[in-house]
């Protein structure tokens, strides 16, 4: 029945003014004017939605910039490490590694407090600050993720919340017109564009980091690779 009211008001209004619709409709809102003008619910909506952005793109910008400095390791690391183990020099091994922030070369630093202990022992130590600075490097990853999922719910909570309201407005009003109904209607929109658009950098930024973190993880296991390699070849 209501879409019967809405059918019925259009087209007399159509044919009560003799022109098309759109030379008595109201200058097109910008989306500033739009987002004020919702309801109490949908501003809520809104707000949190737009604290959500704001700890996405921080998580993004942070965890982007923490990896790019995880992942740039010197090339000839490992050749001047290779070089202080053979020539026995220990200490200048260490203190190369206490020189470089980067997670392989705490796993290296961590391998050379074992050399003396049976290899497996060694490979295992590497492994536990490896697993550490993994925790380290995949920190808010998670977040990021449930962000991209919740934004989105969150808008259509807002859309659902703004268009029981509307309903609730049209249901008391004694004049119902296409302007009500299509005012209501994209005011409620407004919550349901904004959460994708949130989903939509969180989960692009979420793809970039993942991609990120794959290739430190990579240089992370290559350098324990080379690093045991190094304590064996003397045994070949």
């Amino acid at each position: 029945m209501m879409l019967n009211a809405f059918l019925s008001s259009f087209f007399f209004l159509q044919m009560t003014t003799g022109a098309p619709v759109a030379e008595g409709t109201k200058k097109p809102e910008s989306l500033f004017e739009i987002i004020i003008g919702s309801s109490v619910s949908g501003l809520v909506v809104i707000t949190v939605l737009f604290v959500l952005s704001i700890v996405a793109v921080y998580i993004i910008f942070e965890r982007y910039f923490t990896l790019k400095r995880a992942g740039q390791v010197d090339q000839n690391f490992m050749n001047s490490i290779r070089a202080s183990v053979e020539s026995g020099n220990l200490q200048a091994a260490k203190a190369l590694c206490q020189s470089v922030d980067a997670p392989m070369a705490r796993m290296v630093e961590k391998g050379l407090d074992r050399i003396g202990k049976p290899l497996d022992d060694i490979n295992k130590s590497i492994e536990n600050v490896g697993n550490l600075e993994l925790l380290k490097l995949e920190k808010n990853l998670s977040t990021l993720a449930s962000i991209s999922g919740i934004a989105p719910m969150i808008g259509l909570l807002g859309t659902v919340i703004g268009l029981i309201i509307s309903f609730q407005d049209m249901a008391s009003a004694t004049n119902i017109t296409p302007q009500v109904l299509s005012t209501g209607i994209y005011h409620a929109l407004t919550a349901t564009a904004f959460g994708l658009f949130v989903s939509i950098i969180a989960m692009a930024g979420y793809n970039v980091l993942v991609n990120n973190l794959d290739k430190v993880i990579f240089k992370m296991e290559n350098t324990a690779m080379q690093f045991m390699d190094l304590l064996q070849e003397p045994s070949r």
